[in-house]
């Protein structure tokens, strides 16, 4: 067995309630950039070591479970006894045959995962009982010191709230990061003491018990570019959620994406872009969403769990859950709700929106309008002020539209109802009834328009002139200003 195939384990440590961020919900599910922050330790975790971690909670922050509940393996901290006590939490959960521990704290979300790989290769080349990942730190603020004897070599980790002054003057912190030989630690995680100062039991006692018994103690020391900092605070999230927002933008960009304002731009990690689609300023991208190439989403727009395709123009509006087909015009201000497919070259207008339909190719609602529960046909053109009253106070009702019909303006439309192909409906008509193909009803309720036949209707109108020429002695005039023969001022 290779040094790299050793059976290692994750334990994250987030059995904290965090009340420095004052708020209900526990510090490490709190969301950056759509995921809990201890999503992103677990996935580090995983790709790190291959392995799900063991996440060690305490009975304040039961709901990580729920939460996270398929993404790691959990342990309970019945009381909050310190660091320490959380990782013989953590320990009791990890399989006997493990070779080694990897440590970690649950706030920690911009962790990189080659940077754990690093730390667990550190401690196999030394052989070392402990590897602690370290930083010289601009602002060491109330966080553990390194201390190292004459030679460099890590002596112990004194936390802040128990240092002596000169203690406090050292720069090297403690990340909260090790990589630790297992059998050893399960020798020993029994034999920690209280502090003095706080009755906790503090992990970092570990590593004077390391030295004592004559292991080694490494170090991988990393640069200070504030990744590695825990989250206390909101104002710390925001932070974090600006760093990781900033790296996730570059990517894009590298990869050809256009942001005309990168600092405005809301792009979630599972977010994916094609080459050449373009962000305006004060984009929210969220969720499972994809764009695809040439697409312009424009300035305020927010999309959510959405497939976009090609060559799209989306301009301040909102789409939810939905699919969107190639060549399609959005906006400004349209919503498309859950369930919606909006087919190739539509166009959806002003304050048009869009709930759990399918509109086909060529479809144009331009104006403020309402589809719900519809399948609307090629080629439709949806009236402004166009509504489908799909509901009737218990069920939600289906409402189809068929190829090439027109929906005039302020047209309701009372499901469950079908309008037939090429069929039309006048200006405020409130259809309850299905309209066959190529019918017209207008009125309310809407009623088929009586329509002539071309041949009877020009008949009637040749018979017409003839009566009127007749009546003008044949000259085929007629004497609007002045009653006729035979005619009197009331029969006119």
């Amino acid at each position: 067995m290779t040094a790299a195939d050793q059976p290692c384990w994750p334990v994250i440590l987030a059995a904290g309630l965090g009340t420095r961020m004052r708020s209900r919900t526990p510090k490490v599910l709190h969301p950056l950039l759509g995921r809990p922050m201890l999503g992103y330790i677990i996935d580090a975790a995983l790709e790190a070591t291959s392995r799900r971690p063991v996440i060690v909670y305490s009975p304040a922050v039961a709901v990580i479970c729920d939460v996270l509940g398929g993404e790691g393996e959990f342990a309970l901290q019945q009381e909050p006894l310190g660091s320490g006590d959380a990782l013989r939490a953590g320990l009791e959960a990890v399989p006997a045959d493990a070779l080694e521990v990897l440590v970690l704290s649950g706030d920690v979300p911009l962790l990189d995962p080659a940077m754990l790989s690093d730390l667990l290769e550190v401690r196999r080349e030394d052989h070392a009982a402990i590897s602690v990942l370290t930083v010289d730190a601009v602002h060491p603020r109330r966080l553990g010191r390194i201390v190292r004897d004459d030679a460099g070599l890590v002596e112990r980790v004194v936390e802040a709230k128990d240092a002596t002054e000169d203690e406090l003057v050292i720069s090297e912190i403690n990340t909260g990061l090790y990589a630790m030989d297992a059998q050893w630690l399960r020798g020993r995680i029994g034999d920690l003491t209280p502090s003095p100062a706080t009755g906790e039991l503090y992990l970092t006692q570990l590593i004077e018990f390391a030295r004592h018994d004559g292991r080694i103690v490494s170090a991988l020391d990393v640069p200070d570019d504030g990744t590695l900092l825990g989250i206390n605070d909101r104002a710390e999230l925001a932070d974090a959620v600006h760093l990781m927002q900033a790296r996730i933008n570059e990517e894009h960009m590298l990869r050809g994406v256009t942001m005309d304002d990168p600092s405005t731009a809301y792009v979630e990690p599972t977010v994916v872009l094609a080459q050449d689609v373009t962000l305006e300023a004060n984009v929210s991208l969220r969720g499972r969403t994809t764009v695809g190439e040439g697409t312009r989403i424009g300035a305020g727009s927010q999309v959510v769990d959405t497939t976009i395709g090609r060559d799209c123009r989306i301009w301040a509006s909102v789409l939810e859950s939905s699919e969107v087909e190639d060549e399609v015009r959005i906006g400004p201000f349209a919503h498309v709700r859950p369930g919606s497919s909006i087919g190739r070259g539509v166009e959806l207008g002003n304050y048009a929106e869009v709930k759990k339909s399918r509109l086909e190719p060529g479809v144009r609602q331009h104006h403020f309008s309402y589809l719900g529960d519809a399948h609307v046909g090629r080629n439709v053109n949806i009236g402004a002020g166009t509504v489908t009253a799909n509901y009737d106070g218990t069920r939600k009702l289906p409402t189809t539209i068929g190829d090439g019909a027109f929906i005039g303006v302020d047209t309701m439309l009372v499901a469950p109802v079908t309008i037939g192909e090429g069929a039309k409906t006048g200006a405020g008509a409130v259809v309850t009834h299905d309209v066959p193909p190529g019918a017209v009803v207008v009125g309310v309720p809407a009623r088929p328009l009586a329509r002539r036949s071309p041949d009877a209707d020009g008949g009637d109108r040749a018979a017409d002139r003839a009566d009127a020429a007749e009546r003008d002695g044949g000259t085929g005039a007629s004497h609007r200003g002045a009653a006729g023969p035979g005619e009197t001022e009331a029969s006119r």
